[in-house]
């Protein structure tokens, strides 16, 4: 009885909005990567080499949604699991930079066997599940709202997280786990003046990243990145330097329209637009299947991100509404990074669209995220199906009993 209470209390249209993603990615991959895989001189692989390791990638990303869709969520909340997570974080980051493989200028990758592996996707999650727990337990002993006890520690671990991905350089990832760690503490309740400290304190915190970086002796303002700014800019104006991608990008969304040219049509993906089924994908899909492709995905990670804020707001459990705050701003801001940079709205960063582009470490994070978003929701579900709201007057007597 119990268990049949469980299985309708999962949200199946999250889990039907991810398969249908990570197979529409897959053809999308598939599509945009042939002839690159084929022909380039750097990969010279089969036509199908992409697409084949995607299918290995969406498998063990399909596997990790499951474990944690399966896995109560509230495992999370014990100690050990949470020091375990923050030290494997730094030490994945901070062994990266001695030994990672530079991949386009950042020395961000492991490789594992005929894998590769980058640790600031993992540090992603581990970012927010350890300021979910921190904030928690602020929360249920009331000190959220002192600053030195209450909001300061989590920074800590944000900032140092983000310091170390900056090394690499990867600022586009860093970027967003910055602005993941925000969004959750702004949505914790903290309250306006330790808002108001938080700001001087990572005015200060920049200044000594900044400084830090200076005086490691990495080259953070490479003339790429530089470059990328060019492009932005005055993408036209460079078109055959700094603003070549993002040229061939727009010429692949105004050619295909409302209606697109067809599967397997696209122009720019015979060499025009390098590397299309990585962080270029979307435009290839504008390109073959116009509004209709366009569409699919909006609407998609939309929802994602839609039904994370909804579950936030109806979960009763704060370690719950703090995870699934994390989750959505995740797929909010790596997606909106991800159509910006492809469009000409902000500066090319780099950064994967989930479950569409390709790659592997971004897929197992992005499934195993998102599978904590279908836990979370099953819980608060059958919470409110099954379980009578506590009063006011129970839930502080629960607390002072605690």
């Amino acid at each position: 009885m119990l268990f049949k209470k469980i299985l309708r209390s999962y949200d199946y249209s999250l889990v039907i909005t991810y398969f249908v993603l990570c197979f529409f990615g897959l053809v999308m991959i598939y599509s945009a990567s042939m002839v690159w895989a084929a022909s380039s001189s750097k990969f010279n692989y089969d036509a199908t080499y992409f697409y084949d390791k995607q299918q290995t990638n969406i498998i063990v990303g399909a596997i990790a949604f499951f474990v944690f869709a399966i896995v109560p969520y509230k495992v999370f909340q014990l100690k050990p699991l949470q020091m375990l997570m923050v030290i494997g974080s730094f030490a994945l980051l901070a062994f990266v930079l001695f030994t990672g493989n530079v991949v386009n200028n950042a020395q961000s990758w492991f490789t594992v066997g005929t894998r590769a592996l980058q640790p600031a996707e993992l540090a992603k999650l581990s970012v927010i599940l350890f300021t979910a727990f921190v904030y928690n337990n602020k929360l249920k002993s009331g000190n959220i709202q002192s600053f030195g006890n209450g909001v300061l520690p989590p920074i800590f671990y944000l900032v140092l997280i983000c310091f170390l991905i900056f090394l690499q350089p990867d600022v586009g990832t860093a970027f967003i786990i910055f602005s993941i760690g925000l969004c959750m503490i702004l949505a914790s309740g903290v309250g306006g003046k330790n808002i108001i400290k938080l700001v001087g304190v990572a005015v200060v915190g920049i200044g000594i990243m900044i400084l830090g970086i200076i005086m490691s002796g990495k080259d953070i303002l490479t003339d790429e990145r530089v470059g990328r700014f060019i492009g932005y800019l005055e993408p036209f104006e460079n078109v055959e330097d700094d603003g070549y991608h993002l040229v061939q990008s727009l010429y692949a969304i105004g050619s295909g329209g409302l209606s697109g040219k067809g599967l397997g049509e696209s122009i720019q993906k015979m060499g025009y637009l390098p590397e299309a089924h990585t962080d270029f994908i979307m435009a290839i899909i504008s390109e073959e299947l116009g509004i209709f492709g366009v569409f699919i995905v909006v609407v998609g990670l939309g929802y994602i991100i839609f039904r994370g804020l909804t579950i936030a707001v109806r979960c009763r459990d704060p370690f719950g509404t703090l995870i699934a705050v994390g989750v959505s701003a995740m797929f909010g801001i790596q997606s909106f990074i991800n159509l910006g940079g492809m469009s000409g709205l902000i500066p090319i960063t780099g950064v994967t669209l989930p479950f569409i582009s390709y790659g592997g470490s971004s897929m197992i994070v992005m499934s195993a995220a998102l599978g904590l978003l279908v836990n979370i929701s099953m819980f608060t579900k059958y919470d409110h199906h099954y379980r009578p709201k506590k009063s006011y007057d129970q839930q502080e007597q629960e607390r002072q009993t605690a």
